[in-house]
Parts: structure tokens; C-alpha cells; sequence
């Protein structure tokens, strides 16, 4: 007997509803077969089977609330060979044309993404690959997924072509021997035939129907995005608030027209999915948030003259240079400690206060702007913090940085210094109450025990949320970070 159990459902989150069990009792189940949808109130998480099996019991059934962790049902062993080529008639196909063809799958996105781009194919069709080869690259609103080879083989066939949009169980390709190329395209054909049909009846979440029926929702005017298009909560709540929302949209006025000399010498590129949801991100976080951003500067020539002094030895005992990155992490994990509300965040009607500090560094990339996290900041040294951001920012750059990567954060260090600005207002990572932005650091001017001395400077910037944080608290924090930057030795010391 094997329990499936309710997986984690995400920071904060703690309970559960069962939307859909798309089993019954006595159903053979594969191994990461969907068992069933669980709908909480910020994302919808489906339920794989953990081992192949018959299901048996089913103990959480449809409308009940279950916690982390909770009992949902029970898998019995001895039959679970038999359902995989029933599941997969379309995979049997090609295998009978000659050779064994495998199929190619999208492969586990994260927690709450359900679709992905085809970015990239890095194979044409007819070309042999060896097994864990890349085969292409996904791209979501989140991260960038390599899609290696299942098997060593011939690539007879790609489904899912550069630029299209594929859910999280879609077939990619069908890798097989040289004389499964011709057999496998007419496979295809029924099973993407077959897939309307299944969605003639689908059973909407429990919850959803009981919201459509408080609110006097008709179920026609909400678009489904649970599995197969049912309607989710979430999908009602939106359906809700429609009206209110349709106002606004007049606004989003077509483009002025262009004079043809100038069309000429225009080109079109379609945003991609990371660029829009960075573009939504930031500007739900500007409409959300009462943002306000404060201003200070800091004299860096005590940390530079400890950097100067140590970097050698540094790099030589910890393998890693000394950069300016972990004193500024340093300073924000001290000044975090005497105004807690920077590193807290708002729920609902309720304020979180984090007790550790998970660094969100922001980093550009060529794909755009990410924030990897470094988690438990607040206890790892100067050595322990530049090895996270080094080995983070190399990720980063290479796109490949996991979902899980980039979740959690308490706190944002932005640093626009590394191109040349001055001084900016960083926009918040929400859900997060504060960023702190760095700048370029410049010799100027300045007035030191009467006398003008040229100094190293850098402007701070701190926006933070107003509903949350006081002025007085994010001019404070500010402060200490300056204190802290300008004479490092009371880090040592914890003043």
C-alpha cells in the first residue's frame, strides 16, 4: 500500500480544498499520473500518483478541507504495470512502425505554472541524439527549463515548434530509431484528436460551484483554468470582480498610427514570457503597495580600505573574492534586526513578521531582470554570503535557475551601481515591504570636521511600503545600514 499524501502547498500555506479527484476506487493509476486537483487560495496544485497501482481508498473526497501533509488516499501495488499502454495508444503507434519510440514531455514546470514557450530547439528532425542531451529550451514566466533526451535515439518528430505554448503534460517530440520517422506522425493525429473529447464534460471545483451560487454567477460567463478548463475558486473570484475591472479597459488605446517611412524601419518583437510577467509583476506592485522610496549616502572609504586590505587573503582562504555585496548584506541583516516591519509582509488584514532574512539579489540577465534568494542570510558569513551570490548570479546568467530559487524572499538589494546610475528609486518585490537600492560610487566633495575632503560616496535609496512601514522606520533602517557601511566594525560588535 502506498499513501499519496497532500504535497507542499507554498509559503504561508496551509491547508487545502479537493477540487477534483480525476480517479475512483478500483482505477488503475501510472506512476505521476494526475490523481487529483487541490485548490488553495493563491494557487491550484495537482496531486501525481507516487507509485503505479489500482487506487483504493479514497479519504479525502471532493470539497474537503485537508491540512500539509494530510492523508488523501491509498495506492495498492500488483496492477499498476497494465495501465501505461492503455494510458499512451498514440506511443504504441510508432513503436509498431519500427523501433521503440519514446515520447518527449514537458517536464515539471513548479509549483502553480502550467504552461510554457517552446524557446528554442536545438535539434532538427532526423538528427540522432544521445540520452540527456539538450533537445530544446522552455521558457515560462518564471524561469528557463532545458528539456533533456529521454532516450538515446533518432528525433522523428517535433509536436510543439519554436514559439508555441505548451501546458505542463503536452508531448514535445517522439525520439525513436531511423525508420520511426514516418510512423510517428500519423500517431499524432489521433491523439490530438482525441483531447476535445475529453473535455466535452468537465466537473467544476466543488468550491467554485458553491461561489457561482452565492454570488448569482452564471458558470458560461467564467473562463475556466483548472486541468481540462474546469472552473476553479480563483477563476469565480476574477469572474467577480469583471465589472469593476472592465472600466479601465478603454484606456489601452490602440497604437497611434505610423507613417509608412517610418513602419519601414520599425521591427516587431513578441515580449517574451519572463518580460511579461516581470512587466506585470512590477506594475501590480506599483497599484498594490503605498510605495514610497527615502534617500541617504554613505562614505565607502572604510570598506573600501578593509576590502583593499583583506581581498588577497580573502580570496586565497575562501576561494571567492571579497566584493561589496556582502558587507551591504551584512549591514541590511543588522539594520533588519532593530526595524523588523522592513523585513514583514501584509496578509490580508494581518502583518508577517519574518524572523530570518532570505536575500533576494537582484540580477539582470539577458532574458531580463531575476531575483534569486539567498536563504538565511542572517546567519552565514562575509565568506558563506559571496559563494551564494557568486554561484546565484552564475545560475542566473545561464538560465538556470529553479522556481524554488527565486522564491521566499524577505528582503531586495538592487544594485544599479554595476551600470553606471547614480541614484534610482527601486521598485518593491512583492510581496516584500522593502529594497534597498545601491548606486555608483564617486569621488565628491565633502565637508569633513570643517574641511573639504574629496570621499568616496554612493547614494542609498530604501523604498518601502508605506502601509506598513513608518517614515520613521525606513529612515532609521537607513541610517543604521549607513552607520554600518561607514564603520564596519560595529558588525563585529552588533551596535
Amino acid at each position: 500500500m502506498t499513501e499519496v499524501r497532500v504535497p507542499t502547498l507554498g509559503e504561508s500555506v496551509t491547508e487545502a480544498t479537493v477540487a477534483t479527484w480525476f480517479k475512483k476506487p478500483g482505477d488503475a493509476v501510472a506512476v505521476d499520473e494526475m490523481l487529483c486537483e487541490l485548490e488553495t487560495d493563491k494557487v491550484t496544485v495537482e496531486v501525481p500518483a507516487p507509485a503505479a497501482g489500482v487506487l483504493g481508498e479514497i479519504v479525502a473526497a471532493e470539497g474537503d478541507t485537508v491540512g500539509v501533509d494530510a492523508l488523501l488516499a491509498m495506492i495498492t501495488a500488483g496492477e499498476g504495470a497494465a495501465p501505461a499502454p492503455a494510458a499512451a495508444p498514440a506511443a504504441a503507434a510508432p513503436a509498431a512502425g519500427g523501433g521503440d519510440a519514446v515520447d518527449v514531455m514537458v517536464p515539471t514546470l513548479g509549483e502553480s505554472v502550467t504552461e510554457a514557450t517552446v524557446s528554442t530547439w536545438f535539434k532538427a528532425v532526423g538528427d540522432t541524439v544521445a540520452q540527456d542531451e539538450m533537445l530544446c529550451e522552455l521558457e515560462t514566466d518564471k524561469v528557463s527549463v532545458e528539456v533533456p533526451a529521454p532516450a538515446a535515439g533518432v528525433l522523428s518528430e517535433i509536436l510543439a515548434p519554436e514559439g508555441t505554448t505548451v501546458d505542463a503534460s503536452a508531448k514535445l517530440a517522439v525520439i525513436g530509431g531511423a525508420s520511426a520517422s514516418a510512423a510517428a506522425a500519423p500517431a499524432a493525429a489521433p491523439a490530438a484528436a482525441a483531447a476535445p473529447a475529453g473535455s466535452a464534460d468537465v466537473e467544476n471545483a466543488p468550491s467554485a460551484n458553491k461561489l457561482m451560487a452565492e454570488k448569482g454567477i452564471d458558470a458560461a460567463s467564467v473562463t475556466g483554468t483548472g486541468r481540462d478548463g474546469r472552473i476553479m475558486k480563483e477563476d469565480v473570484l476574477k469572474a467577480a470582480l469583471a465589472p469593476a475591472a472592465a472600466a479601465p479597459a478603454p484606456a489601452a488605446a490602440p497604437r497611434a498610427p505610423v507613417a509608412a517611412d517610418d513602419a519601414a524601419r520599425e521591427e516587431r518583437v513578441k515580449m517574451t514570457k519572463m518580460r511579461q510577467t516581470i512587466a506585470r509583476r512590477l506594475k501590480d506592485s506599483q497599484n498594490t503597495a503605498a510605495m514610497l522610496t527615502t534617500y541617504n549616502e554613505v562614505d565607502m572609504t572604510e570598506v573600501m580600505a578593509l576590502r583593499s586590505q583583506y581581498k588577497d587573503q580573502f580570496e586565497k582562504k575562501h576561494g571567492v573574492r571579497l566584493g561589496f555585496m556582502s558587507f551591504f548584506t551584512k549591514a541590511c541583516v543588522h539594520a533588519l534586526k532593530e526595524v523588523p516591519e522592513v523585513n514583514a509582509e501584509i496578509d490580508g488584514t494581518d502583518i508577517v513578521y519574518k524572523n530570518y532574512v532570505h536575500m533576494g539579489v537582484a540580477a539582470g540577465t539577458p532574458q531580463g531582470l531575476v531575483v534569486p534568494v539567498i536563504r538565511d542570510a542572517d546567519a552565514m558569513s562575509f565568506a558563506d554570503i559571496e559563494k551564494a551570490i557568486s554561484e546565484k548570479g552564475k545560475r542566473a546568467r545561464d538560465g538556470k535557475l529553479s522556481m524554488a530559487e527565486m522564491q521566499g524572499g524577505t528582503f531586495t538589494i538592487s544594485n544599479g551601481g554595476v551600470y553606471g546610475s547614480l541614484m534610482s528609486s527601486p521598485i518593491l518585490n512583492p510581496p516584500q515591504s522593502g529594497i534597498l537600492g545601491m548606486h555608483k560610487i564617486q569621488d565628491r566633495p565633502m565637508a569633513i570636521n570643517g574641511q573639504v575632503v574629496i570621499r568616496p560616496m554612493m547614494y542609498l535609496a530604501l523604498s518601502y511600503d508605506h502601509r506598513i512601514v513608518d517614515g520613521k522606520g525606513a529612515v532609521t533602517f537607513l541610517v543604521r545600514v549607513k552607520e554600518a557601511l561607514e564603520d564596519p566594525r560595529r558588525l563585529l560588535m552588533d551596535l
